[in-house]
């Protein structure tokens, strides 16, 4: 029996796909490679496509015993969506609507979905619980919310079990090195430091130094990307076993400022980081942490790998081995 990793081929879900090979699992990878890397895709039956074609996907259940899904397939630019909220509704919705519709038909009884914090809009809480409120303040925080209850009324109609899991910030890389971040624009802060730091960028810019935060910066919840990883195989055994379906805030439960981060990238790389002061994004809270107690207690989970030195030192070795990516 396998395990389909739907986006497999993108960052969180190629390190997904690699610990669940670790772990003696059968994978097949489905991915558009879009924003994802065939080369990042390792021991796994393959598959290039795209959700939203239900025969295409018909092809990927019929040929393989599935029993199970994890899916990190989405449009997932906050930017973006605001400019092309169709786009993010039409990809992001009638994909999982797919994948239920052939977890369904195929009798497949778990799935567990990569949801985001950005369902949670501005905090109302610090650090922030599952049971606090959800007002997106974006299309895709938006389109990963309706995902969320869609799961839930599946459940009760059809007894499809799930796990949603909210991300806050991964960062880092597979500790071999193997594998890591590659995104086209990149737009996540570690990966634009460790770029600024090859010299492939001219600076880092920090938008806005005057917030009510100790330097002025605002301060974020990096986790290390294979403690995620860890966290979806957990959850999806957890399922197998018997558990009920559940929502879990998954990061490390200690915030970072972005001159934090730049200070100690500094002094992993050993280069200098130029830095631009730049006036303040609109919508950025001044914190944003999360309570990960839920998926410690329940999931059993424990972070390998939660100090900042630590996280940036594996995308290190990943950056600076392949400073253009997977095509360098």
């Amino acid at each position: 029996m396998a395990v389909l990793v739907a986006g497999g081929a993108g960052y969180i879900g190629s390190h997904t796909a690699a610990e669940l090979v670790d772990n003696g699992e059968e994978v097949v990878v489905v991915d558009n490679l879009v924003k994802g890397h065939r080369e990042a895709v390792g021991e796994c039956r393959f598959y290039h496509g795209d959700l939203t074609d239900i025969c295409f996907l018909d092809s990927v259940f019929s040929e393989n015993k599935i029993d199970s899904v994890i899916d990190f397939a989405a449009s997932s630019l906050v930017g973006e969506s605001m400019s092309k909220p169709l786009d993010y509704y039409k990809n992001n919705l009638i994909s999982v609507m797919n994948l239920l519709d052939k977890m369904k038909e195929y009798e497949v009884p778990v799935i567990v979905f990569s949801s985001t914090a950005a369902v949670y809009g501005e905090p109302e809480n610090i650090p922030i619980l599952e049971t606090d409120r959800t007002e997106p303040t974006n299309p895709y925080g938006e389109t990963k919310l309706a995902i969320e209850k869609m799961l839930k009324w599946c459940e009760k109609a059809y007894g499809i079990k799930y796990a949603t899991l909210r991300y806050f910030n991964a960062a880092g890389a597979r500790i071999d090195g193997s594998i890591g971040e590659d995104h086209d624009p990149e737009s996540h802060l570690i990966p634009i430091i460790l770029q600024a730091a090859l010299g492939k960028r001219k600076a880092v810019q920090i938008y806005g130094d005057d917030y009510p935060t100790p330097d002025g910066t605002c301060i974020r919840d990096y986790i290390h990307v294979t403690d995620l990883a860890d966290a979806h195989i957990l959850a999806l055994n957890g399922l197998r076993e018997g558990s009920g379906s559940g929502v879990y805030n998954l990061g490390n439960g200690k915030g970072f400022s972005v001159k934090e981060v730049i200070d100690t990238a500094k002094k992993v790389t050993g280069h200098a980081i130029p830095v631009e002061i730049t006036q303040r994004r609109k919508g950025d809270p001044a914190v944003l942490v999360a309570s990960s107690e839920k998926a410690k207690r329940e999931l059993g989970w424990e972070p390998r790998y939660n100090d900042l030195e630590t996280i940036i030192e594996s995308a290190w070795r990943w950056h600076s081995t392949h400073p253009d990516g997977f095509a360098g």
